[in-house]
């Protein structure tokens, strides 16, 4: 099963670390934007689980599908087309971590042919994702515990990423 969710895209997104702002010159961000808490909802399913707090996306619940080095006319050519349209992506429900971060799965074809029509390919290099959040320094070593607990327990499927078409979709208000 995946759920059906509805986003904006926003283009060059506010620079909210020192990071992005010293990258912003060679490298281009555009996002899916949602009004939509599911990463503090499953944050806090992983704190009453583990005992332990994730740090928020400093954008909240959003999509990144550009963090990648291109032409300015190229990224200024796709925003001119696509910034502000509203995009349906869909989730897998069943979160994933790397020990540090934790995320959603994320489908979303229309994306990839953004991605694509601007000239890069249909993936972005992390996958699509939704954030929940990260473990501070302080917390990672609970954060990896956790994730060893659900990969022992078969808590996560850690299998590869399932087509989207093998998928039953579901939306908000049939869950």
């Amino acid at each position: 099963m995946i759920i059906e969710v509805t986003g904006k895209l926003v283009f060059d997104p506010e620079k909210v670390t020192r990071k992005h702002e010293s990258q912003s010159e060679w490298k281009h961000f555009a996002m899916i934007m949602t009004d939509c808490d599911l990463h503090l909802y499953y944050a806090w399913f992983i704190k009453n689980r583990f005992g332990f707090s994730l740090n928020k996306p400093l954008r909240g619940s959003h999509v990144t599908f550009i963090s990648d080095k291109m032409s300015r006319e190229a990224f200024e050519q796709g925003k001119s087309i696509f910034d502000g349209k509203t995009v349906k992506f869909y989730i897998d429900p069943e979160p994933r971590s790397n020990g540090e971060h934790w995320w959603l799965r994320v489908y979303c074809p229309e994306i990839e042919s953004v991605r694509e029509s601007m000239g890069l390919s249909r993936e972005p290099f992390f996958n699509l994702h939704f954030t929940i959040g990260h473990a501070t320094a302080w917390r990672i070593q609970n954060s990896e515990y956790a994730l060893e607990l659900c990969k022992r327990y078969e808590l996560i499927d850690s299998s590869t990423r399932k087509s989207m078409e093998t998928h039953e979709i579901k939306t908000y208000d049939q869950i």
